[in-house]
């Protein structure tokens, strides 16, 4: 599993607005190219988002479905990439002070990661998942500069 945290200088509240925003996922998720649908009950259990993901010429199509989702508090997905498998992405927002807590866990459940998971291919998802946490903590400030 890869794991990561960072303490972003927003609110909970404000935080979960990113993350109940299918439509803004490209601003933030490393590697997504275009998001294809959302559905209009996204974050609910069940409620899915389409995305293009890849790196240059190279795309594959993805499709991520809201597994736990507890407004405020904790959304977890189930990322299906075709040939690639399944994997499990929880996110947990703890309030600290004014602030977020925010911890992201990466579990692949099908396909090839299953068999690679280990320290390589965990080392390069935790890269990928600190530039996330990295673009949602700036996004996350902006706003909240912006509304105070």
């Amino acid at each position: 599993m890869a794991r990561n945290r960072s303490l972003i200088h927003s609110s909970p509240p404000e935080v979960w607005r990113l993350l109940s925003d299918g439509h803004r996922y490209g601003e933030w998720v490393t590697g997504t190219q275009q998001i294809l649908a959302v559905d209009p009950h996204w974050p609910d259990v069940g409620a899915r988002l389409r995305v293009r993901v890849g790196a240059g010429p190279l795309a594959l199509d993805d499709t991520c479905v809201v597994r736990v989702s507890e407004p405020g508090r904790r959304l977890q997905l189930e990322a299906k990439a075709g040939p690639f498998g399944a994997a499990r992405i929880a996110m947990k927002l703890t309030p600290w002070g004014e602030h977020t807590l925010f911890t992201l866990d990466w579990h692949p459940l099908r396909g090839p990661g299953t068999r690679m998971h280990g320290l390589p291919v965990d080392y390069f998802v935790r890269v990928r998942n600190g530039m996330m946490l990295t673009k949602l903590a700036r996004i996350a400030v902006c706003e909240h500069t912006a509304a105070v």
